[in-house]
């Protein structure tokens, strides 16, 4: 048989007649230049790959330190022309083929996203606080990440100077998913961003120099736990599909209303199933809140934070939370406003318990760490607040708390880097006793951002607190407020605490050593006490900067 008749039966039983006019494939419509802050991100990545391949083992910490600040850097300059642009107000709309929003939230927490990571970057790049081995600086990550720990050849990698500089490209992978997370208008490209930026999250806590068996530990648990939170949120995304016939968060957002007359007949049984929405709408949730460390889904916040290198804690601490609480809002305020009355109830549950849960389990914490992990999952609850109040003032509100407390716990865990014995870092709260007599400096760093942790007036906590509590009490979530308050006053006992132990406790004389860092680390840290200062001192520019980027694009 011929190849045309083979074409011509095949053509016929597909239902299509020759005389049938074909319709032309047409082009996608990709605007590069929106786009540009992620596609500079994931270029200078891969040509990072390309760096380890082939430059010269000697050359390639300096060649990835320079690429990845100027990635960021890069991008971030691209961001701040988007909004100079309009693209944040007035130009709003969806980009590449209605899978990627360009709006004010998307423009704000990737400005955030990439500043955070640029400060955080200069931590991992840190090489002076590890004294020399065999004669070669080292930081805080494993000589060969593949050699099992204690063994022969992890000894000779270290003694040869060995380092895992494939740790920046892996930074930048994680930055760029982190970037499209909350710009996402689809639930196919919210997948596959999260996907994007956490598999190269559980690599980084695995690496870490010291302790090694707990950091491969710690990334176990976040790997298992991750892959649980990435099934649930791929079962709801089809559950929402049979419910909307659509991945779209428009299309789903019109299902939802009502608005919705053409209903395609291969889904006209499940279509408008209000279970599927239910079921398929908590699924998701429930991946995002686990992405946030929300109580019930917050098992794994302690032990990764505690265990991952603490670099990469910092790093992850702050950027994810941001990704993560964008994702959501859009999530809420775009797809699912038609269903607030079923989710808020739901959501009030959710920051009572975190809110109240992380401040509660803090106070009997005994390693540094542990309790910033503690801490961080009761600052999701309060940032909860503030998504609960479905208002205007509910998104930037939001958007102002994720850039006041991203800074502050970069500052927080690159000081928790300073304070080492012999073992490495000293991460038990009995080692800091008395370490403000022996360094007042560093001291007095860490209280400015426990006290701002605390919410006290002067710093951006405070500013940040009084902005998403007010904004939940004009949203009718007053009662949240009042359980927000009394867990802020938990919270601030053991953040006091920490400080007494620091400036009223004789010093140990087998105390721990702070050691004196390169600029790198003490920019970090700079960058994080003035922003903490700035934005509790004279927050009205930056809250008015939230409020004119909180408007989605729909």
């Amino acid at each position: 048989m011929s190849a045309t008749a083979v074409h011509s039966l095949w053509t016929t039983a597909g239902g299509v007649t020759s005389a049938a006019p074909v319709e032309k494939f047409k082009a996608p419509v990709i605007e590069y230049t929106q786009l540009a802050p992620v596609l500079i991100v994931i270029g200078v990545a891969v040509v990072g790959v390309l760096v380890e391949a082939f430059v010269p083992r000697r050359a390639r910490y300096y060649t990835q330190v320079f690429l990845t600040v100027v990635a960021l850097a890069a991008a971030f300059a691209a961001v701040v022309g988007l909004a100079a642009g309009g693209y944040g107000t007035t130009k709003a709309h969806i980009a590449a083929m209605g899978a990627i929003a360009i709006d004010g939230p998307t423009l704000f927490l990737q400005g955030t996203i990439l500043l955070t990571s640029l400060v955080a970057v200069f931590t991992f790049a840190e090489r002076r606080l590890d004294p020399a081995a065999h004669g070669n600086r080292v930081d805080s990550f494993a000589a060969q990440a593949a050699s099992v720990p204690g063994s022969d050849s992890e000894k000779a990698a270290v003694k040869a100077g060995f380092t895992t500089t494939e740790v920046f490209p892996l930074v930048l992978f994680s930055v760029a998913g982190m970037l499209v997370f909350p710009a996402a208008n689809d639930l196919l490209t919210l997948f596959v961003a999260l996907e994007v930026f956490s598999l190269p999250l559980y690599l980084l806590c695995a690496v870490a120099r010291r302790k090694r068996l707990m950091s491969q530990e710690a990334a176990v648990k976040y790997f298992l736990l991750g892959a649980f939170s990435s099934a649930f949120l791929l079962f709801g995304i089809a559950l929402l599909y049979g419910y909307a016939g659509s991945v779209s968060y428009a299309a789903i957002a019109d299902v939802v209303d009502g608005a919705v007359t053409k209903i395609d007949p291969a889904l006209a049984d499940t279509m408008g199933n209000d279970a599927l929405l239910l079921v398929g709408g908590a699924m998701i949730l429930t991946g995002l809140l686990f992405k946030v460390g929300a109580v019930p889904f917050h098992m794994w916040t302690p032990d990764v934070y505690q265990g991952a290198p603490t670099p990469v804690t910092g790093f992850m601490a702050a950027a994810t939370k941001v990704a993560a609480f964008g994702a959501l809002l859009r999530l809420l305020y775009v797809v699912l406003p038609g269903l607030a009355w079923d989710w808020r109830p739901v959501m009030w549950a959710v920051a009572i318990v975190t809110m109240l849960g992380g401040a509660i389990v803090a106070i009997t914490q005994t390693d540094i760490k542990r309790l910033l992990a503690y801490s961080s999952i009761a600052h999701a609850g309060f940032i909860l607040a503030g998504v609960i109040a479905t208002t205007p003032d509910g998104i930037s509100s939001v958007l102002f708390y994720l850039g006041a407390y991203s800074f502050v716990t970069v500052g927080a865990f690159a000081v928790v880097t300073l304070v080492r014995d012999a073992g490495g870092e000293a991460t038990h709260l009995s080692k800091w006793a008395g370490l403000g007599r022996r360094s007042p400096l560093v001291a007095a760093v860490f209280a400015v951002f426990l006290l701002a942790f605390a919410g006290i007036p002067l710093t951006s906590g405070f500013s940040g607190k009084f902005a998403v509590f007010k904004a939940a009490a004009d949203g009718g979530a007053g009662g949240l407020v009042v359980v927000g308050v009394i867990s802020s006053a938990i919270a601030a006992f053991f953040y006091i605490r920490v400080i007494v132990l620091m400036f009223f406790s004789e010093p140990k004389a087998d105390g721990p050593t702070v050691a004196v860092p390169s600029p790198l680390t003490m920019t970090t840290i700079a960058v994080g006490v003035a922003v903490t200062l700035v934005l509790g001192l004279a927050p009205q520019y930056f809250l008015d900067l939230a409020s004119q980027a909180g408007v989605f694009v729909r």
